[in-house]
């Protein structure tokens, strides 16, 4: 029965997408402890943020997005975009989170082990404002669960799989985090109703 329904009508398999890794790791850097150990609650803002990297691809190659979420109002409070996967993609994300929302010390900044998070340029950003960082096991999306849930809802959300232009997905991403995900969306936690 299945061959004569291809015969109908010639279907393929589709091939598995290639997947892009953003994290790699400096084999030389001391990663942060694990503070969070997966609980992912705040009693208040500005308590405990969770940081990622995604990417969005275009016919001009990808472009990288990096993104801070606090955990209490599960709002992305930094972000940043570039085509390249450097450090100051990361810096970026935290001076907006800085600037919109002017942190107290001791607030926890949770991360996978990429080596934009153990770079010396990102460590004395968090250092001069007082942030501690706190970094997730290898290899476990669970570690940051938060996180990797925006990046899902980003991109089932955008429903692009691929952006004629850099600009077209910037676009996109501004629109998607500035004027739904922090304004209409409802956000929720573990325990609501």
């Amino acid at each position: 029965m299945q061959a004569r329904l291809r015969m109908r009508r010639p279907l393929a398999g589709q091939r598995g997408r290639r997947r892009k890794y953003t994290t790699r790791r400096d084999p030389a850097a001391i990663p942060a402890p694990d503070l969070v150990e997966r609980n992912f609650m705040a009693m208040a803002p500005n308590k405990l943020w969770t940081a990622d990297i995604t990417y969005l691809p275009t016919e001009e190659g990808f472009l990288y997005l990096a993104f801070i979420l606090d955990v209490y109002s599960r709002k992305v409070v930094g972000w940043s975009m570039a085509s390249h996967l450097r450090s100051e993609l990361v810096v970026a994300a935290l001076q907006m989170a800085i600037r919109r929302r002017n942190p107290s010390a001791g607030l926890i900044h949770h991360s996978d082990q990429g080596s934009q998070y153990t770079a010396l340029s990102f460590g004395k950003k968090l250092q001069e404002v007082g942030i501690v960082p706190s970094m997730s096991r290898v290899g476990s999306a669970l570690d940051n669960t938060i996180s990797e849930s925006f990046v899902s809802t980003l991109k089932c959300e955008i429903g692009v799989s691929r952006y004629p232009t850099r600009q077209a997905a910037r676009t996109s991403v501004f629109e998607f985090i500035e004027l739904f995900y922090n304004r209409e969306r409802r956000h929720s936690s573990p325990g609501d109703i």
